[in-house]
This record gives C-alpha cells, sequence and structure tokens, in this order.
C-alpha cells in the first residue's frame, strides 16, 4: 500500500511539472515583474511629471571627450553615456550648438538627456559660422562615428535607434538631418533658425521648441513657419515658452525639458510611458504661449 501511494505522489508530481513546463513554453508563464516588461527599448523606472522635467534622470552619467581630428566630418565634442549596463544599449543622440556658440552652451543637454537614459554627443562646430547645412553633416558624421567600431561607446548604443536636436542654426541644423535621413528617429531643434530652406520631406518625429520673445528667430518667422510646412501624416509638435527668450535652448528650462526628454522617450526608445507628458496638450497658459502637437499615443 505504501508503495502504491508513493508512486501515485510521483506521477502527480510529474504531471504537474509537465502542465508548469507547458504553459511557460507557451508563455503563460513569466518571471516576477517580467509582464509589466513588454518594450524591449524601455529604459529606467516609470516616469513621474517631475521625473521627466528634473535636470537630473535616473541614471549616473560618466562622459568621456572626443579630440578635434578622432574622425572625419566633425570637429570635437563630448560623450554623455549611462554607467548602468545592466539594461542592454540605449539610443544616442547628437547635439549641436547655434551661431557663434561654443559646446558648452549645449552641455546641459549631454548631462540631462544622458541622465535620462540616452548616450549624448554634443559637438563643437568647425566654426561658430558653420551655416545649418554643415551642422546637419556633423551631426550625422557624428552619429555615424559613435556607432562604428572606433567609437569608445559603440557596444552601449543601438544603432537603430538615433536622434538629433541643436540650438538655433544647430536647431536648424537638426532639422536639415532628419529632412535629408528619414532614418532617424526623433529631432528636438530649440529655438531653431534656418532660411531658403522647404521642411516638407521630414517624415521623422519632430518636436520644435520656440520662445515668446525670441527676436532671434521669432516664433512667426521659424518654429510655426516649420511647423506648418512638416507633413500631416509626420508626428510633429511646436511648444512656445512663455517669457523665454532665443538663449533659453542654452540652459535648463523644466518645461523644455519635459518635451524633450518625452518625446525622446516616446520616439527612439517607443516608451509609450511618456504620452501622457506630450497630450493632451495643456493648451496655452502657465509656462506655455502656444502649443500644436500631433498627440502621438
Amino acid at each position: 500500500m505504501t508503495r502504491a501511494r508513493t508512486r501515485a505522489r510521483t506521477l502527480r508530481a510529474a504531471a504537474a511539472g509537465l502542465a508548469a513546463a507547458t504553459l511557460v513554453a507557451g508563455g503563460v508563464v513569466c518571471a516576477p515583474g517580467a509582464g509589466a516588461q513588454t518594450n524591449p527599448f524601455q529604459r529606467g523606472p516609470a516616469p513621474t511629471a517631475t521625473s521627466v522635467q528634473a535636470q537630473r534622470g535616473p541614471f549616473a552619467v560618466a562622459t568621456t571627450s572626443v579630440p578635434a581630428g578622432t574622425a572625419a566630418g566633425f570637429n570635437l565634442g563630448t560623450i554623455y553615456a549611462p554607467t548602468d549596463t545592466s539594461q542592454g544599449t540605449f539610443g544616442a543622440i547628437a547635439v549641436i550648438p547655434g551661431f557663434i556658440e561654443a559646446q558648452a552652451a549645449i552641455s546641459w543637454v549631454g548631462t540631462t538627456l544622458a541622465s535620462q537614459g540616452f548616450v549624448v554627443f554634443t559637438l563643437e562646430p568647425f566654426s561658430g559660422f558653420d551655416l545649418p547645412n554643415s551642422r546637419a553633416a556633423q551631426m550625422q558624421a557624428a552619429l555615424t562615428w559613435i556607432t562604428s567600431t572606433a567609437s569608445p561607446v559603440r557596444s552601449r548604443i543601438d544603432a537603430n535607434r538615433l536622434g538629433v536636436m541643436g540650438h538655433s542654426m544647430g536647431g536648424g541644423g537638426s532639422l536639415e538631418a532628419v529632412s535629408n535621413n528619414p532614418q532617424l528617429k526623433a529631432a528636438v531643434p530649440l529655438q531653431p533658425w534656418d532660411l531658403f530652406f522647404s521642411f516638407a520631406q521630414v517624415r521623422v518625429p519632430t518636436l520644435m521648441v520656440g520662445a515668446t520673445n525670441d527676436f532671434i528667430a521669432p516664433p512667426g518667422s521659424n518654429t510655426n513657419v516649420f511647423y506648418g510646412q512638416i507633413p500631416a501624416t509626420t508626428e510633429k509638435a511646436n511648444v512656445e515658452l512663455a517669457g523665454q527668450d532665443h538663449f533659453v535652448g542654452t540652459t535648463y528650462n523644466p518645461t523644455q525639458t519635459r518635451y524633450a526628454v518625452a518625446w525622446m522617450k516616446r520616439f527612439i526608445d517607443n516608451d509609450t510611458r511618456y504620452s501622457q507628458f506630450l497630450c493632451p496638450s495643456p493648451g496655452p497658459g502657465g509656462a506655455l504661449t502656444a502649443i500644436a502637437i500631433t498627440c502621438p499615443v
């Protein structure tokens, strides 16, 4: 009798093990917490209204200087990269400043966006007088190099998830970059300036940040015009900051940061957790004079 009971228990245990194996094979049983992770590009904890506009995000950041002459097509720059190696590769963003501005003008982008989970390459232009088309080419060359085998952070980057960002003429350059390269995933031009260029070919999700008191690149003749040129079929946004001038893009600003981080996360990381910080649009008022957005989900 004892032998029969033992055999019965053994058969029941074997059957239970087989059932569990079948459920795992069918994808029903998951490791604890794994069910919430459905996006392989998602990086970092769930965002909040505070975290998305913070000057520093959840990732510690290390910097690497890239001297002039390192590669053809760009001058010199600084790489900002998360030190966390446990979450896989990150998207990468090239950033360039504007007319007669040095790399220091956009260094805040490096620390802020890298701490949110991106590899960021800030650039010093060949000349402060470089026009937007030259700045676009420099950003593209920088992205090509940083994803090449010569790059010290190549293993940290997903070469299929790249974006661009810039201020003033650098903002115009980022618009020209996405017009020329539809393989890019996102662009965030800050107070962009450009002339004699139509952005009707832009197919890359693009969010522009203008400023009400900007007399160098006034929204009426820059961001508003560019937004209208970008096709309605392209995800796009035009945010105008109240009470700010042209140089708001050279420093940390919480509202500017909120939209830049949310846009890059949504389209470079395909992270829909950030859609809530883009839409529904709050409408003008408070920190915004105006906003137009296609409301990605």
